[in-house]
């Protein structure tokens, strides 16, 4: 029994028991292609509107290319779909009683939650992929070489990790999927008030204030700056924009301390 209730045999237990649903997870979407294909199809539909379309009339900072600028501010943007899409899958566990049945099971108490954020990671890099590639085919291109590439990869993908565990709470609170397909429109905002799109500098102070603060922001601030794009953050600037890159590190942080815990709560609650 000791053994059994010992930190490392539930730390054991619950990664085991984790990587068993994420295998679900993924089995779940090779069954639902549809979704995999209109992931895969979001970033050259994206580049196609904003980078051809909206791009024409926007003049990035100090001169350069808009898709250069843009495509930063998509890795940003695609990231924050985490959110949404492991709140719909959370939801829709909860509200047909797949999670009751996992309750039943001696099943570790975080491993339903971490299946559906590792899930949502592994899924994160084939889509980080199709960016890359259509980037690559608009003439985008990481400039200051491999190494802090990877750190801009590392970032995103570190945020998207952390932005799952929202969507896992968020999922956990609503009733049901077709209450967290109603949130789906209020990620919208939250993603167009930063400078993934556009400069902040032409903004309202006050709606400036909020678009610089925005962890959106910081995100993109820190791959152009790693990647050489047009649009890095210089002169007097904000403190989390002139420090990007430890902000999203700041910002990822935070968000796993406070939304694991929330949603290991909200887990046990939906369960009485």
């Amino acid at each position: 029994m000791t053994a059994l209730t010992s930190p490392l045999s539930r730390l054991r237990w619950t990664f085991t028991d984790g990587l068993t649903l994420v295998g679900r997870e993924l089995g779940r979407l090779r069954q639902e292609p549809g979704q995999i294909i209109a992931a895969l199809a979001f970033p050259a539909v994206m580049v196609v509107l904003f980078g051809y379309v909206f791009g024409s009339a926007i003049q990035v900072p100090d001169g350069g290319d808009y898709r250069e600028y843009l495509m930063p501010g998509l890795f940003a943007m695609v990231t924050f779909t985490a959110v949404q899409g492991v709140m719909g899958r959370m939801a829709a566990d909860a509200s047909r009683g797949v999670m009751d049945r996992f309750r039943s099971m001696p099943m570790a108490r975080l491993a339903v939650p971490f299946g559906h954020s590792g899930a949502d990671f592994l899924v994160g890099v084939p889509l980080l992929a199709a960016m890359v590639g259509t980037g690559l085919l608009v003439g985008w291109q990481p400039r200051h070489g491999p190494l802090a590439t990877a750190g801009a990869f590392g970032l995103i993908m570190l945020m998207r990790y952390a932005l799952s565990w929202v969507g896992v709470y968020l999922g956990l609170a609503v009733k049901d999927e077709q209450s967290a397909a109603q949130l789906v429109p209020l990620f919208l905002p939250i993603t167009m008030l930063s400078n993934a799109f556009v400069p902040t500098g032409g903004m309202p102070a006050w709606l400036r204030f909020i678009a610089d603060w925005n962890p959106i922001s910081a995100l993109t601030a820190a791959t152009r700056q790693l990647f050489g794009n047009p649009g890095a953050p210089s002169g007097d600037v904000v403190w989390p924009l002139a420090h990007p890159a430890a902000t999203v590190l700041l910002w990822s942080a935070a968000l796993l301390i406070v939304f694991v815990p929330l949603s290991l709560r909200a887990y046990a609650r939906r369960g009485r």
